[in-house]
């Protein structure tokens, strides 16, 4: 056996727990090493029994005198007695619901017991303490020392974890190729790879897990910096159509707007324009809150690629806000005679330059045909190809082929590969060019995912709203309060106002999961549901008004019909899931209210409100929670406080940490990596360090092993 064994192949791990370790991305004896444990318990206090005191944390070595185990008849349960001495004296243990322990300890035996001691009516006792048969302190793993304790939500007990880590690391850890240069370990002072790998699940001591804790956050940081690098450089190599910045027709643009652009708007517009004068790929992410005004910076792009005599592909996440992009770029941009497209799967539009100021809906097969310039179906002439076609995912399809695509846009998707932009460019010759990238978000990132996750990307901001916006009013509304909101409500929709109402889910469970849900774990005392609020709201709070509910379960067309009755102003109040979250517009809305708030990250809270304060009116936003968690307090008062979404998240990020905020599953990032994604100057530190070497040498010629652990990184994230 090697390090790169399948886990199948290994003695002592048997179908079930191959099955286990797969879902954690365990395949091979090499990733079971890299699986470190979240933290240690310290049972390193050895003393004799006579020394023990209430309510400490120690480890004790004796022999089992007597061991039984029983069922309690008030309670129904398990419970296991054992009475364990040494030389100075005799103390009793005791754990709930083992009784397996009495075929695995037996009396004579002798063991280290390490737990906490607690004080019951017949005296000091260890409950539910950690066990180890021997005699010697060396070669402890679950006793008598720092003990490392494993994520344990898989159906993997952390005790069975240290079993067969204890024997893997002892055969193999030599086997680990080093994969930091050598200069950086030396500067750094970090532990060579064996010694941390042993060090990480078995410490000596504290001081020795942090050091080896250190080593692998920079290590896993490292390697998710040269990557994104290494994939700027390899961007870089590529080449793009050179599109000629035309000043006279983007100052018509901008002097046709009903509207003033702001600072941040010009400049982001202009970065993008010159980055598309290179003849390589522009590869820009552009990060603007709610509201800010990014589609018409995206417009500004796509108009002077259109006059340079090119395409653009414009993707969105979901047919509404793609029909929603459709509408204001056709819009902005009728007075400039162009052809704009929407192609959804579910509903193909065009528009025309000869069509004045109206669309018409085609076929499919007819839309396919005009992307490349075929007979327009409107004039029956031929007619020159659309010059940008905007859509969903339906863009990425073998029947859709751009004649001469430069530029691809995408909404609320900040990664967009070489293969998928490759994948767009079909025909005359245009295998040769990659389109420009404009990547757009309203989802606010915090500086350290941008230095990493997001390093090979260039990031424009735009921090400004427009003028005349006004302060959102956030308020959490407790349940006693609720009565005073709809009253609230009934108010604004009489001034002609409209309402968004949030909830978590569609609708309830079955009545077991309804049963927990009036209390469950974390101390929330019901969940909302889209149609049982909808029911709720229609029939008993406003009977008088038009109450709508809007879903992900539902048709595409239905939808589209809500929301264009909720646009039109024939609807009141929209009942919704979190399938309003992005880009949806509708100015007359001025009430946000969420409910269940808590069970909502601070993103996606910011998203939310960001749906309202889109016009002169002023607009509230109120978050209904029935959790009493402190932490869930602490985050919806940052969202109050907070009118800026970057600092948001930089708040978010510090509460709930990144594991939490993005997931690590999303990723793919291991754990320790996502840990470290808290630590501004490590990520800075981990950044130049990847510049340097891959300065020194791009193709990592002088380091095969970081080479090779490079490409099975590549395989394990996706920073999609």
């Amino acid at each position: 056996m090697t390090i790169t064994t399948p886990i199948e192949k290994i003695p002592g791990i048997g179908p079930v727990f191959q099955k286990r370790l797969k879902k954690l991305g365990i395949k091979t004896i090499q990733d079971l090493f890299f699986h470190f444990p979240h933290r240690y318990e310290d049972f390193s206090n050895l003393i004799p029994i006579s020394k023990i005191k209430i309510n400490e944390t120690c480890t004790i070595q004796g022999k089992i005198l007597e061991i039984e185990t029983s069922r309690t008849w008030k309670r129904k349960m398990f419970l296991t007695q054992a009475i364990v001495t040494d030389k100075t004296g005799a103390i009793k243990a005791v754990w709930f619901n083992q009784p397996y322990l009495t075929r695995i300890l037996k009396k004579e035996d002798n063991v280290f017991l390490s737990g906490k001691t607690v004080l019951g009516n017949e005296g000091v006792y260890l409950t539910n303490p950690a066990y180890e048969k021997g005699e010697l302190v060396p070669g402890l793993i679950h006793t008598g020392r720092l003990v490392p304790v494993y994520s344990e939500t898989e159906g993997l007990s952390s005790r069975w974890l240290r079993y067969i880590l204890k024997s893997l690391l002892l055969r193999f850890k030599n086997q680990l190729p080093e994969t930091l240069p050598i200069k950086i370990i030396a500067e750094e002072e970090f532990l060579p790879i064996n010694q941390a790998i042993w060090q990480i699940h078995f410490p000596d001591s504290r001081d020795l897990a942090r050091r080896s804790r250190e080593r692998f956050s920079f290590e896993e940081l490292f390697c998710i910096e040269l990557f994104v690098l290494r994939e700027r450089l390899k961007l870089a190599r590529e080449k793009a159509i050179s599109i000629p910045v035309k000043l006279e027709t983007i100052r018509s643009f901008v002097n046709s707007l009903p509207f003033k652009l702001t600072d941040d708007q010009k400049k982001s517009a202009w970065q993008a324009l010159k980055d598309m004068e290179k003849p390589m790929p522009m590869n820009r992410l552009l990060q603007g809150d709610v509201g800010s005004g990014k589609t018409v910076v995206a417009a500004i792009v796509a108009l002077n690629t259109a006059k340079a005599g090119f395409q653009t592909a414009f993707m969105a996440p979901t047919e509404i806000l793609a029909k929603q992009h459709f509408e204001t770029v056709h819009n902005v941009l009728k007075d400039f005679n162009l052809n704009i497209g929407l192609l959804t799967g579910k509903e193909d539009k065009f528009y025309s330059k000869k069509l004045k100021n109206d669309t018409i809906e085609i076929s499919r097969n007819k839309l396919l045909k005009l992307i490349d310039g075929e007979i327009n179906p409107y004039t029956k002439k031929l007619e020159s190809k659309i010059n940008i076609l905007i859509g969903t995912h339906a863009l990425i399809q073998d029947k859709v082929k751009f004649g001469k695509l430069a530029l691809v846009v995408v909404d609320e998707q900040h990664r967009f590969g070489v293969e998928q932009r490759a994948r767009l460019c079909q025909g005359y010759g245009q295998e040769k060019f990659l389109p420009h990238l404009l990547s757009m978000t309203a989802t606010p990132i915090p500086r350290t995912l941008a230095l990493t996750i997001y390093g090979d990307l260039d990031l424009s901001l735009i921090n400004q709203l427009p003028k005349g916006r006004k302060k959102i009013i956030t308020k959490v509304v407790s349940p006693e309060e609720r009565n005073k909101t709809y009253d609230f409500i009934r108010k604004e929709v009489k001034k002609s106002r409209q309402v968004f109402v949030i909830c978590p889910r569609i609708e309830t469970g079955n009545k077991k999961q309804e049963a927990g849900n009036k209390k469950d774990i974390l101390g929330w005392t019901e969940v909302k549901a889209v149609k049982e609020e909808y029911e709720k709201l229609s029939k008993e709070i406003f009977p008088d008004l038009k109450v709508e509910m809007l879903h992900g379960k539902m048709k595409s067309k239905e939808k589209e019909k809500i929301m264009a009755d909720f646009h039109r102003k024939k609807t009141d109040i929209l009942v919704s899931t979190s399938v309003i979250e992005v880009g949806i517009d509708v100015p007359n809305a001025t009430i946000m209210m969420i409910e269940g708030a808590e069970r909502f990250g601070l993103a996606q809270l910011y998203q939310f409100r960001g749906r309202v304060g889109r016009s002169r009116y002023q607009s509230y936003c109120f978050l209904l929670t029935t959790s009493p968690d402190q932490l869930n307090r602490r985050r919806l008062k940052a969202i109050v406080k907070s009118e800026n979404g970057f600092k948001l998240a930089e708040k978010d990020l510090e509460i709930r940490g990144p594991g939490d905020l993005f997931g690590t599953r999303q990723w793919g990032i291991p754990d320790l990596a996502m840990d470290s994604l808290n630590n501004l100057k490590l990520v800075e530190k981990t950044r130049e360090a990847a510049k340097k070497i891959l300065m020194e040498d791009p193709h990592l010629k002088n380091y095969p092993w970081l080479k090779q652990k490079l490409s099975q990184f590549r395989q394990r994230i996706h920073l999609e």
